[in-house]
């Protein structure tokens, strides 16, 4: 069985948790130029290997940054967004 550990709840199986996409910081609204919101909007890199995402704990409501390699599967932390805690993945 997989495992997801949830900042808020600790870890759980996979099927409680909903994948949001990966995370990527969007540049100023203000100052960017319609070239470099399309290239955001638009342009992601598939390739494989580290990402930021976004994970939903389905039980709990809870939105949260997971850090895994998208080539081995293998979560190496879980934290909330803005926060410094973070918690450790134990294994898959």
């Amino acid at each position: 069985m997989k495992l997801l550990t949830c900042p808020m709840n600790g870890t759980r199986p996979l099927s409680e948790f909903v994948f949001g996409g990966e995370y990527r910081q969007a540049p100023d609204q203000d100052t960017c130029t319609d070239a470099q919101w399309a290239a955001f909007v638009h342009n992601r890199s598939g390739a494989p290997g580290d990402k930021k995402e976004w994970w939903y704990h389905s039980p709990s409501g809870t939105w949260f940054i997971a850090e895994r390699n998208t080539l081995t599967d293998k979560v190496t932390r879980t934290y909330l967004l803005g926060q410094n805690n973070t918690t450790q993945e134990e294994g898959k």
